[in-house]
């Protein structure tokens, strides 16, 4: 059964100095717990790995770029299977192959991440950073800064559910062209990213070099460290960027732009990618 992503809520609105009583529409918010079944000396073991507040849907997109983006996993083809508890429907298993040994050594966390942050169940700042399966291979991208201009609003002619909820967060691919790919709503920003990034895990589409990633809200740290992990090379926010996003990008070679509005924006790293 496909779950709602849109709640309703009766609501008593003030207006020009009277109450209306009305009706108004909400993003769900529920919580998705995130276990793995493995192989390990003789034995299948099911690992809980983490519980995250989402908003219902492509839910095994975002249980399998969680789990590469954490870099636990590698790619798909380790992945056999994605199933939902047929008895718990926020439990979603994510089964490997008997020959697949998942790196879950810099993964302890308290088992459970919040919608407004990703890496707040991190039980040390270690285990924060990952590292990528794709190289920074050197590349020649230059692209005009008025390609940017224009993804904002092809971002909202894409954004559904925001403009009925006004509450979520999206993460949205375009080409080089400025052509767009793919999107991704959560209210989660980390969530939407996870989506984004498990969706072309799950295509064979990895690594997503020639992308430009457009974030509807501010760049944090661990929206960068996502990027990396699936390759990503240029990265757009509509919002602000975090010090150690900045930091994380110039250090992974990352073009970051923020603060994205109409003929205007801030280049903080690898500004080579970007002409007049």
């Amino acid at each position: 059964m496909i779950k709602s992503t849109v709640g309703h809520v009766e609501i008593r609105k003030m207006d020009s100095d009277k109450f209306v009583d009305s009706e108004d529409q909400l993003a769900i918010e529920e919580p998705l717990e995130i276990q793995l079944s493995y192989h390990a000396e003789g034995e299948r073991i099911i690992k809980n790995i983490s519980v995250t507040m989402r908003t219902p849907g492509n839910d095994e997109e975002l249980a399998v770029g969680f789990l590469f983006t954490e870099g636990i996993i590698q790619n798909s083809n380790q992945v056999e299977a994605i199933k939902t508890d047929p008895f718990q429907e926020n439990t979603l298993l994510v089964s490997l192959f008997d020959d697949v040994e998942p790196v879950l050594q810099k993964t302890e966390r308290n088992f459970y991440t919040t919608s407004s942050c990703g890496v707040c169940g991190k039980s040390s700042i270690d285990a924060i950073r990952t590292v990528s399966v794709f190289r920074n291979e050197e590349d020649e991208i230059c692209l005009p800064a008025e390609l940017f201009y224009g993804l904002p609003d092809k971002i909202k002619k894409q954004q559904h559910l925001f403009e009925s909820t006004g509450g979520l967060h999206a993460a949205t691919l375009f080409d080089l062209d400025g052509n767009f790919v793919r999107l991704r709503e959560d209210v989660g920003r980390h969530n939407a990213l996870d989506k984004l990034i498990g969706e072309a895990l799950l295509g064979y589409r990895l690594p997503l070099h020639t992308s430009i990633l457009l974030l509807s809200g501010r760049a944090s740290f661990e929206l960068v460290q996502k990027s990396i992990m699936a390759g990503i090379k240029i990265i757009a926010a509509v919002g602000a960027p975090s010090s150690l996003a900045v930091h994380l990008a110039k250090e992974a070679g990352i073009t970051l732009i923020g603060f994205l509005r109409k003929e205007r924006f801030n280049i903080y790293s690898a500004w080579q990618r970007v002409r007049l």
